[in-house]
């Protein structure tokens, strides 16, 4: 007989004890209801920033390489929605998940990085042929957090309603916390949006972001999936969010046209979609698990299953 946790599985089980015991001695606590992140991330209508934010991500040559070679972004058009299902739902849990389910969550994402790593085919930008990468690298999860951190914020304010210098300030220092989830270095995340713009500035500035055709055939793949005019009352909102807050610098390497015909499709889309939340009640407008009550930490960690194997 074997002692387990409810929901673990054996490929899992050393993550969720090592995400356990990092969380519990970083000093880090989860958000909770009265938090920042959960005013922002309990809008549906945020996950139109995340195309900006995982273009960003893909502008990374070592990101795309990792992304291209392990995951299957490329498919029909319920594949691409199957994606964003299990994207919401690992949000949901990381955000508004009891302890447990946000631990388990983390420790199937780090059991995946396991299997992420490998070699550039080609030189792309400082990036040598051959370069290693791994899911696992920190500077890695770093650029990726980095990314969702100035593109939620930006897509509340711009379909939601403006945010104060405090609440941008809390959103980044409550954020720090999936340094010990996912197994980041302390303090390696950004506390303050003067620590987060700086480094979006070295980033965007050092040569180290470099569009190859990797990334621009996953954008496509991920703005343009096949029949996606069967949904253009979704999709056309989202290429028009996601092209039009990229740096201008990062879009042209894209190679996306930006035309003032485009700037105003964005503002009537943005316009429209901000009054529609208005006057949805919150049922409609804000995802149901942000509404559901978490126990205390200690009532979380209690239960135990005992398993015959």
């Amino acid at each position: 007989m074997r002692t387990v946790r409810a929901g673990a599985c054996p490929r899992t089980e050393p993550h969720v004890r090592a995400a356990r015991e990092r969380l519990r001695t970083s000093g880090l606590t989860r958000s909770g209801a009265d938090s920042v992140t959960w005013q922002i991330n309990r809008e549906i209508l945020v996950v139109a920033g995340w195309g900006r934010a995982i273009l960003l991500q893909f502008a990374h040559p070592l990101v795309a390489a990792g992304v291209e070679a392990h995951s299957s972004f490329r498919g029909s058009l319920g594949a691409s929605f199957g994606r964003l299902r299990s994207t919401i739902r690992a949000m949901l849990s990381l955000t508004f998940g009891e302890d447990d389910e946000a631990i388990a969550t983390a420790a199937g994402i780090n059991a995946i990085h396991d299997r992420v790593c490998g070699h550039l085919r080609a030189a792309a930008g400082v990036f040598p042929a051959g370069q290693t990468y791994s899911a696992h690298d920190a500077e890695l999860l770093r650029w990726v957090h980095a990314t969702l951190l100035d593109s939620v914020p930006l897509t509340y304010e711009l379909l939601i309603g403006p945010l104060t210098s405090e609440q941008r300030q809390r959103y980044c220092a409550e954020a720090a916390v999936m340094e010990p989830l996912l197994d980041i270095p302390a303090g390696l995340l950004p506390r303050n949006t003067a620590d987060l713009d700086a480094y979006l500035r070295e980033m965007l500035g050092s040569g180290t972001l470099t569009v190859t055709d990797s990334s621009r055939s996953l954008a496509r793949a991920i703005l343009f999936p096949p029949r996606w005019r069967l949904l253009w009352p979704v999709f056309r909102p989202v290429q028009l969010i996601t092209i039009g807050l990229l740096p201008a610098a990062v879009r042209q390497a894209y190679g996306f046209e930006w035309t003032d015909r485009d700037a105003r499709a964005l503002v009537r889309w943005t316009t429209a979609l901000k009054l529609l939340r208005r006057l949805l009640p919150a049922v409609v407008t804000e995802w149901p698990s942000s509404r559901k009550p978490r126990r205390p930490m200690l009532q979380q960690l209690a239960p135990l299953r005992t398993k015959v194997r």
